[in-house]
This record gives C-alpha cells, structure tokens and sequence, in this order.
C-alpha cells in the first residue's frame, strides 16, 4: 500500500489540522490545529514535522503563549512538542501572524536554555 504524503512541504510557523491519536496518558488528544515548530531545513528532508498543539482550554501556564488563530483565542501548547509523521498533517489551515511567532519562539528558546 502506497503511503500517501501531503504534496506541500510544511513550513515553520504555519498552522495545519494534526491527527494527533492514538495517544497516551496527558498527551493533548484528538485531531486539532498545531503549529510547525521544526526548521524548515528538517522540514524540507524528513518525512516528519515537529509541531506544538494549540488549545482553547487549559491552564494559563507560561510556557503557553497567547494566540489569536481562526477567530479563536488559545494558547500554544509548548509543554505538548511532538514529531508526526507528514501523513499525519489533514490540512493547511493559515499562519499566526509575525508577532506571535516571534512570542512564541522566544518563549520556546526560553523553555530549553541551557546553563
């Protein structure tokens, strides 16, 4: 059986519906928007993507950024990273916009700075 890739390689920063079952334990659940976090450069030779949940819910943690996406405000679950394969990307769904980005990668260099 042929596996089927979407025909666009995914880019940092946008937001695609991620089929992110089957899932284990406190793993954000479900298919949902997920932002791309992994560098294009990965993006552009792996078969796989790593990507942040966003949420509606949950607690106002400060590893969770702040984000207006499809008239909704949440968060970005950085506490959540997670390889997927591409198979698992549904749909392309838009971009958050610069200065969320730039929120967002700043809270993520803060999340894994080393001593």
């Amino acid at each position: 059986m042929a596996v089927v890739r979407p025909a666009r390689v995914p880019s940092r920063g946008e937001v695609y519906l991620v089929e992110l079952e089957p899932t284990r334990g406190s793993e954000i659940r479900k298919t949902r928007p997920c932002l791309i976090v992994s560098p294009d450069e990965l993006n552009h030779h792996l078969h796989t993507a790593i990507v942040a949940p966003m949420t509606t819910g949950g607690y106002a943690y400060p590893f969770r950024p702040v984000c207006r996406f499809a008239k909704k405000e949440g968060r970005v679950a950085l506490d959540q990273l997670r390889t997927v394969d591409r198979e698992r990307l549904r749909k392309r769904l838009g971009t958050l916009t610069p200065a969320t980005l730039a929120h967002v990668f700043a809270t993520l260099g803060e999340l894994f700075e080393f001593p």
